[in-house]
């Protein structure tokens, strides 16, 4: 096509003015570039075809001319569009290819089909299977939400200004030195003190979160096909972490004393990872006894397996000491333990750390800064003075209190469903509790009733691998007000009530 001249130039500018008049946020400059960029793309400005000048574009569009210039600058950068000296602005020889239909025709690039799930890795297949909907943590009984309402904002920001103000130039460039020296000193004593757990500031490697550790975890020590033991019922984090990796995950059964360690390889096959839950096991809720914990180090032994020791709630125990952790139990123990402050400050953090054995420490930390590069440091250096300061313990005591009386408050509320048999975890520690329901069918239209009353309800059956999981319902407690809590648990007990007598009049 030629270039545009007379009526055909002012279609051109009629057309974007249309356009253009159209409600919108985006600036004007950006808008018009948006337009001609499209307009190139489906073929209704052709290759060759020149644009009117930039100053009568303007003016019949009743733009400012450096409006113009900035759309046109920038399509020119991107090879759409090519200025050539002294004859003026050109659409480029670009051709955007034809998809052949299924009828046979042809469709333009940008009507493609959008990527469907069809076209994801194996691997992204297998990690959907594990995530739940985007909007599945709001409302009442959310598991795993801390008490946000309470976490001392005013006095973190304080600390997180002085550090982001006074941060050394250094730490502005790459790091690879496993965190901030200060948090990893601080951590240590800390977990020294509080959990038992042998080590030293040069072991700890901090993380964005446990989430990324299990990740770091699962690419430097298993291969693909490679066997890794998980608890049954287990954590969704984990579970779709070790199966986007390709692991053979072999359920293994949680009882009243936590995870049933079998003797020796199970399906003939050993485990390469072991990951558990030994001081709250999650979702149950039961503390690993002392014997299986010794047992479990010893099979981690003979199989030369790794055990990932998740440590995800531990400070939250209600009448009773924090257990001693399982890495702290022997020397040299073939444990790595993870650690989250996503629980007791807040998720948004996204700061996490393990306590890797000595071999371990520098694959890991160089693993660690080339996938992942670390970062935060002014932040990790608040939360190690938030430490020192003992304003950490100071934080955990307070959450403590407040989640024993939001899980009373909880109890009382489903009194009236416990009377008449409904069976709840013991609760000694964590921020949730586990409804045990007698048939999957109750679950299912417990969880479906209480989505249209803003109750979050979550069926303990989907933490399960094999199926049919065990039906229940795991209530977390720990970010809903009191007032939210008495009010969907007195709406659960009563549906609760209500469906049980449904089905035995069935």
């Amino acid at each position: 096509m030629g270039p545009v001249v007379g009526d055909e130039a002012t279609w051109l500018s009629e057309a974007l003015g249309l356009e253009l008049a159209s409600p919108a946020s985006a600036p004007l400059a950006q808008r018009l570039y948006r337009a001609l960029r499209a307009w190139i793309r489906e073929g209704r400005l052709a290759s060759g075809q020149r644009l009117p000048s930039s100053r009568r574009l303007a003016r019949e569009l009743s733009l400012g001319r450096n409006t113009v210039l900035a759309a046109i600058d920038q399509l020119i950068a991107e090879g759409f569009l090519e200025s050539r000296p002294g004859a003026g602005t050109f659409v480029a020889d670009v051709t955007f290819e034809s998809v052949a239909s299924r009828s046979g025709e042809t469709r333009p690039l940008a009507d493609r089909t959008p990527v469907g799930e069809a076209e994801l890795s194996s691997r992204g297949v297998r990690l959907l299977d594990f995530c739940a909907s985007l909007d599945d943590r709001f409302g009442a009984f959310a598991p795993g939400v801390p008490a946000l309402d309470r976490f001392p904002h005013a006095l973190w920001q304080r600390l997180l200004r002085r550090h982001l103000h006074a941060t050394p130039t250094p730490w502005l460039d790459y790091q690879a030195q496993g965190g901030v020296p200060a948090l990893r000193e601080a951590l240590c004593d800390y977990l020294r003190l509080s959990r038992s757990v042998r080590c030293r500031p040069e072991q700890i490697l901090i993380v964005q979160g446990a989430q990324q550790g299990f990740e770091l975890i699962a690419r430097m020590l298993g291969d693909d096909g490679d066997r890794v033991w998980i608890e049954e019922p287990g954590y969704h984090g984990a579970q779709a972490c070790f199966s986007a990796a390709g692991f053979d995950m072999e359920p293994v059964p949680v009882d009243a004393e936590g995870m049933s360690v079998p003797g020796g390889a199970v399906g003939g096959a050993s485990p390469r990872l072991i990951h558990v839950t030994p001081s709250h096991q999650y979702p149950s809720g039961v503390t690993m006894s002392l014997a299986r914990r010794l047992a479990l180090l010893e099979v981690a032994e003979r199989h030369r397996a790794w055990i990932v020791e998740d440590d995800y709630d531990s400070e939250f125990r209600y009448g009773q000491r924090p257990i001693a952790a399982l890495q702290g139990l022997v020397d040299g123990a073939r444990v790595i333990y993870v650690g989250t402050f996503s629980k007791v400050l807040y998720p948004g953090l996204r700061l996490g750390y393990l306590v890797l054995p000595d071999p371990l420490v520098v694959p890991f930390r160089r693993a660690n800064a080339r996938l992942h590069r670390e970062g935060q440091y002014p932040v990790q250096a608040a939360l190690a003075e938030f430490i020192a300061q003992g304003h950490f313990s100071r934080h955990v005591r307070r959450m403590r209190d407040c989640y024993r009386r939001r899980q009373a408050r909880l109890r009382e509320a489903l009194a009236p469903a416990v009377a008449r048999g409904l069976t709840l975890s013991d609760g000694q520690a964590g921020m949730h509790l586990v409804a045990w329901l007698d048939d999957l069918e109750t679950e299912r239209t417990l969880v479906a009733r209480a989505a249209g009353q803003g109750v979050t309800l979550s069926p303990l059956s989907r933490y399960y691998l094999r199926e049919p999981g065990r039906p229940g319902l795991v209530l977390g407690y720990a970010g809903a007000h009191e007032h939210e809590i008495e009010r969907a648990g007195s709406w659960l007990a009563r549906e609760w009530a209500a469906v049980t007598s449904e089905r035995s009049c069935r």
